[in-house]
C-alpha cells in the first residue's frame, strides 16, 4: 500500500532550504569577483573565458556522480546531508584561499576546486526538494531556494562595496595584488557558507529508503515506466552510440586542427571522444558480464532521460549561456563601456568593478522578491508561459546595457535579469521533478546540470574568440549576444511539455 508524502510547514521548508544562502554566497563571490581577480593577476581580456573552463569540466563529472551516489547513500547523517557537509567544508576552505592566490594559474586552479566543492553541496539540495516534499509543494520548495539564492547573492555581491564604502577597507592594491575589500568578502563568505549548511543539516530530516519507497510518487513511475523511461536500449545500442561519439570526436578534432578555429574548440571534440569511450566501455561491460555496474547504470539512464528533460535541456542551454556571458564579461563591459577605463589599478576601474558587484546583488534581490510571485503567475497562465516571459525580460535587460546613458542606469537592466534569474532557479526544476523516479532523483538532477555546465564550456570556448576577432575587444557585445540567447531560450519554452 502506498501513500502521499505529508505536507511540510513553512518553517520546515525554510530550514531545509536555508543552506542555499551559503551556497549562493560562494557562487555570488565567484561570479562577481573571479574575473576581477584574473585581470588583477595579469589575464588578458580574451583569455578570461578559458580560465573559467576547468570548473565546468569538473562539474560534468562531479554532478551526476554525486547525484548517483547520494541516491544510494544512507548513514547517520542521512541520504543527501553527508554531501552537504563535505561540500561545505571544501568550499569554505577554498573561499579563504582563493583571494590569496599568488599567481594567475593558481587562481584558475582554485576556481576549479571552489566550483567543484560548491557543486558537491548544491546538487543534492535540488534532489532534497523532490525527496521531502509532495508534488503540490515542490514549486514552493524551489521558490524558497530561489529566495535564499537571491538573498545570499544580494549580501555577498555587495560585500566589496560595503567593506570599501562603509568600513573604509581599501579596494585598491599594488599591481598583481588582490584588494583587501575582496579578500575580506571571501573570508566572510567562507564562514557563512559553512554555518548555513550546518543549520540545514541540524534542523532538517530525511526519509529513510524504506519510508521513501512507501510513497506513491516515484514507485509507480519506476514500475510502469512513467515518463522517465525509454525502453528498448540494449548493450549493443549503448556500444553503437559510443562509436558514433568517437567518430564524431575524431572528425571534429581533425577539422579544428586543420582550420583556423580557436584552440578552445578542441574541448568539444575531446568531450565527444571521452563520452564515446565511456559509452563503448559500458556497452562492452554489459555485453560481457550481463550485469549492471555503476557506469552501466549511469549510461543507460542517460538513454532514458525524460522527454520533458530533453526539451528543457535546450531552454537551459541558451538561458545559462546568457548568464555566463554576463558573469564573465560584466565587469569588463561596464568598466570599459560606461566608465571608459581598462586600467585595473585605477580608482575609476575599481569603483566600476564595485558597482558591478553591487548590481549583481541587485538582480539577486529582485529574484528574491519575485520568487514567490512566479507560482502565482503560473497558476493564472502556465509554468511554461511564466518562464518564457521571465526569460524575454532578462534578455532585454542584458541588451539594454549597450544603450545606457550612464552606469547608474545599470539598475534598470538588472531588474529584467533578476526576474529571469528567479524563474531559471525554480520553474524548470518544478516542471522536471514530477517526471523523475524517486530512486534516481539525485542522478537525474546531476545530469540536468549538464545543461548548465555545457553552455559554460561553450561560452568559455567561443566568447573570447568572438570578443577578440569579431568585436575588436569590446566586451559589451558579449552581453548583447547573451541577451539574444536568453530571448531565444524564452521562445523555446513553447516547445516544452509540462
Amino acid at each position: 500500500m502506498t501513500k502521499e508524502k505529508p505536507a511540510l510547514s513553512f518553517w520546515q521548508i525554510w530550514n531545509m532550504s536555508f543552506g542555499f544562502i551559503g551556497i549562493q554566497f560562494g557562487f555570488a563571490l565567484q561570479n562577481s569577483n573571479v574575473s576581477r581577480i584574473f585581470e588583477t593577476l595579469g589575464a588578458e581580456i580574451d583569455d578570461i573565458p578559458i580560465l573559467w573552463v576547468a570548473a565546468p569540466l569538473t562539474g560534468l563529472i562531479v554532478q551526476p556522480v554525486i547525484g548517483y551516489f547520494s541516491d544510494r547513500t544512507w548513514n547517520f547523517l542521512g541520504r543527501r546531508r553527508p554531501y552537504f557537509l563535505a561540500g561545505a567544508i571544501l568550499a569554505s576552505l577554498s573561499l579563504i584561499v582563493m583571494p590569496n592566490s599568488p599567481s594567475l594559474w593558481f587562481a584558475a586552479g582554485m576556481l576549479w576546486i571552489l566550483d567543484a566543492s560548491i557543486n558537491i553541496a548544491m546538487e543534492p539540495f535540488r534532489a532534497f526538494v523532490g525527496d521531502n516534499l509532495p508534488a503540490r509543494q515542490r514549486t514552493t520548495g524551489f521558490a524558497m531556494q530561489s529566495f535564499f539564492i537571491g538573498t545570499g547573492a544580494v549580501i555577498a555581491s555587495s560585500l566589496p562595496y560595503i567593506f570599501t564604502n562603509w568600513l573604509g577597507i581599501s579596494n585598491q592594491a599594488a599591481d598583481g595584488v588582490i584588494p583587501d575589500s575582496v579578500k575580506w568578502s571571501f573570508y566572510v563568505g567562507g564562514v557563512v557558507f559553512f554555518a548555513s549548511v550546518i543549520w540545514t543539516i541540524v534542523r532538517s530530516k530525511e526519509y529513510s529508503p524504506v519510508e521513501l519507497a512507501a510513497f506513491s510518487e516515484g514507485i509507480e513511475k519506476q514500475e510502469s515506466g512513467g515518463t522517465h523511461t525509454r525502453d528498448g536500449h540494449t548493450a549493443v545500442d549503448t556500444f553503437r552510440s559510443g562509436v558514433i561519439f568517437i567518430v564524431l570526436g575524431l572528425i571534429l578534432t581533425i577539422w579544428f586542427g586543420l582550420s583556423t578555429f580557436p584552440k578552445e574548440l578542441f574541448l568539444f571534440s575531446s568531450g565527444a571522444l571521452v563520452a564515446g569511450i565511456l559509452f563503448v566501455t559500458a556497452g562492452l561491460m554489459k555485453k560481457m558480464t550481463g550485469k549492471s555496474s555503476g557506469l552501466v547504470n549511469m549510461v543507460e539512464d542517460l538513454h532514458r532521460m525524460p522527454t520533458a528533460m530533453r526539451q528543457l535541456a535546450v531552454v537551459q542551454f541558451f538561458s545559462w549561456f546568457a548568464l555566463f556571458s554576463m558573469w564573465i564579461y560584466a565587469t569588463a563591459a561596464v568598466t570599459s563601456h560606461l566608465y571608459h577605463t581598462s586600467d585595473t589599478t585605477s580608482k575609476l576601474y575599481n569603483d566600476g568593478a564595485d558597482w558591478v558587484s553591487l548590481c549583481m546583488g541587485l538582480y539577486n534581490g529582485v529574484a528574491a522578491l519575485v520568487a514567490f510571485g512566479l507560482p502565482v503567475l503560473a497558476r493564472y497562465t502556465s509554468r511554461r508561459d511564466t518562464h518564457m516571459i521571465a526569460l524575454i525580460l532578462g534578455g532585454l535587460g542584458l541588451i539594454s546595457v549597450y544603450f545606457l546613458p550612464g552606469p547608474e542606469w545599470l539598475v534598470v537592466s538588472m531588474i529584467g535579469v533578476g526576474i529571469a534569474w528567479a524563474s531559471i532557479l525554480s520553474v524548470p526544476y518544478a516542471m522536471l521533478v514530477g517526471s523523475l523516479p524517486a530512486q534516481k532523483m539525485g542522478f537525474y538532477m546531476g545530469v540536468f546540470n549538464f545543461f548548465i555546465v555545457i553552455p559554460q564550456i561553450v561560452a568559455a570556448a567561443i566568447l573570447g574568440f568572438m570578443v577578440k576577432a569579431l568585436f575588436d575587444g569590446s566586451a559589451i557585445y558579449a552581453l548583447m549576444v547573451g541577451g539574444v540567447s536568453m530571448i531565444l531560450a524564452g521562445l523555446l519554452c513553447r516547445r516544452v511539455e509540462d
